[in-house]
């Protein structure tokens, strides 16, 4: 009688931290941040429950595992010979880019604490290129909370969180022609533009005008070169 082939077991990777947030990651971006919870991740990696606790002690540490995770996956590098202005630039998209790859994920950035180095990849990033280019300490820190909070504030209103501008173009056109035109003729002539939506654009507009608005900010003095190390002829 031939031997009967026994099922060979399927072999699952190990448990990890790693394993887990990733796990989380994914559910939260599927069922939103109110599914997440350590049953509900066991049971997407298949294992007991209790099991998890070994490498995340618990929901509050999960959380900030996922925050770290959104964080740690923002692109900051400069690209070479980038100026000051063009690697501001990149550190902003970069925030932009990762909420979008994680735009439920983002929300538990913005409402957690990350007491993780990783956190502050993005202050460091904006305080060194400020003072590449120049600026003195002070000036650098406003110029990273400048950076920063326009990054957030975009995201914001991106997810809806501004209702005001939303109103604005979700507004009917009966609506606006039910607006008093003495006091509204503004508002009642561009409408049509009110209404038209284009975040890219938006976004870029606006980050230009911050950028335009830093690169005029006082900067330190020049090093002096010293005697002799001017041009012409000796």
């Amino acid at each position: 009688m031939a031997d009967e082939k026994r099922p060979v077991p399927e072999v699952r990777p190990a448990l990890t931290r790693d394993r887990i947030v990733q796990a989380a990651v994914g559910l939260i971006e599927r069922d939103g941040a109110d599914a997440l919870s350590m049953r509900a991740v066991a049971a997407g990696l298949g294992v007991a429950v209790m099991s998890l606790y070994n490498h995340v002690p618990n929901k509050a540490a999960l959380l900030e595992g996922v925050a770290e995770h959104v964080v740690a996956g923002m692109d900051l590098d400069a690209g070479p010979g980038e100026d000051w202005q063009a690697s501001a630039r990149t550190l902003v998209r970069a925030f932009r880019k990762v909420a979008h790859d994680y735009p439920r994920c983002m929300t538990i950035v913005l409402t957690h604490k990350i007491d993780t180095p990783v956190a502050v990849r993005p202050a460091e990033r904006a305080l060194a290129l400020a003072d590449a280019a120049g600026f003195d300490g002070p000036t650098a820190v406003r110029i990273m909370r400048a950076l920063l909070a326009y990054a957030l504030g975009a995201q914001m209103r991106e997810v809806g969180a501004v209702k005001l501008l939303d109103r604005l173009s979700q507004a009917s056109a009966d609506y606006y022609a039910g607006l008093d035109p003495e006091r509204f003729p503004r508002v009642i002539a561009l409408a049509p533009e009110l209404a038209r939506l284009d975040p890219e654009a938006d976004f870029e507009f606006g980050l230009d005008l911050l950028i335009q608005a830093l690169d005029g900010l006082p900067r330190r003095p020049a090093p002096d070169p010293g005697p002799g190390c001017g041009s012409g002829t000796g």
